[in-house]
């Protein structure tokens, strides 16, 4: 009878250090594929996000046809040709004329759920916003987003006085140039704007009085 003789063969488990040396060269690996294609794409990006701005800066001041990008330094405002974009860069509005519209500036803050950073066009010599546009948003879709969606919303910002202080009140109270209607459901992030435009106003309004 014969008899069927089964043979083991021992097979090595991978050692430690070769498994974390490959997980290691793998994660490398992606790490400069990712850098890569982050810098590959980057000035794609930030053209895009230059376009975008320039197109909202003409939103949020009407009549305005020209415009130049400002930056305050040492107590005035001196023209820039940086692409970089700060809290102390603005733009100037003109009219086919060349006179001056207005501003347009940037402010970022807390909202809801990440930072709203948003452009608003500024008049020095009547105290008064014309125009809001948020650039950058993250809020509650159906909810937060309709800071940006809600139509009678952007209408508070057509002409709201900066003096007094910007409020918010409950939608449908609105009783005073300065006030804002809130959006319902939404009050956070109605808030935020506010707090936004109020913080900005308190670096911008007394620097472009002189203007």
């Amino acid at each position: 009878m014969k008899t069927d003789v089964i043979q083991w063969h021992d097979h090595k488990e991978p050692s430690l250090i070769k498994l974390i040396l490959t997980l290691s060269i793998a994660g490398l690996l992606s790490g400069i594929a990712i850098v890569g294609i982050y810098e590959i794409t980057l000035p794609t990006i930030t053209a895009y996000k230059a376009k975008m701005l320039r197109e909202a800066v003409f939103k949020v001041l009407p009549g305005v046809r020209e415009i130049e990008k400002l930056r305050y330094h040492e107590g005035r405002l001196e023209a820039s040709t940086s692409e970089e974009n700060d809290d102390q860069m603005i733009y100037a509005g003109y009219d086919n004329e060349g006179r001056l519209i207005g501003y347009a500036i940037t402010a970022e803050g807390a909202g809801f759920q990440d930072n709203i950073r948003i452009l608003y066009g500024y008049l020095p010599d009547k105290r008064l916003i014309v125009g809001m546009a948020v650039l950058e948003s993250r809020e509650t879709p159906g909810l937060g987003d309709k800071i940006y969606k809600d139509a009678d919303f952007k209408e508070n910002f057509k002409q709201l006085a900066v003096e007094p202080t910007i409020s918010l009140v409950k939608k449908g109270s609105k009783s005073a140039p300065n006030q804002v209607d809130a959006i319902s459901g939404a009050t956070i992030s109605s808030k935020a704007i506010v707090k936004i435009l109020n913080k900005a106003n308190e670096k911008w309004v007394a620097r472009l009085s002189k203007y």
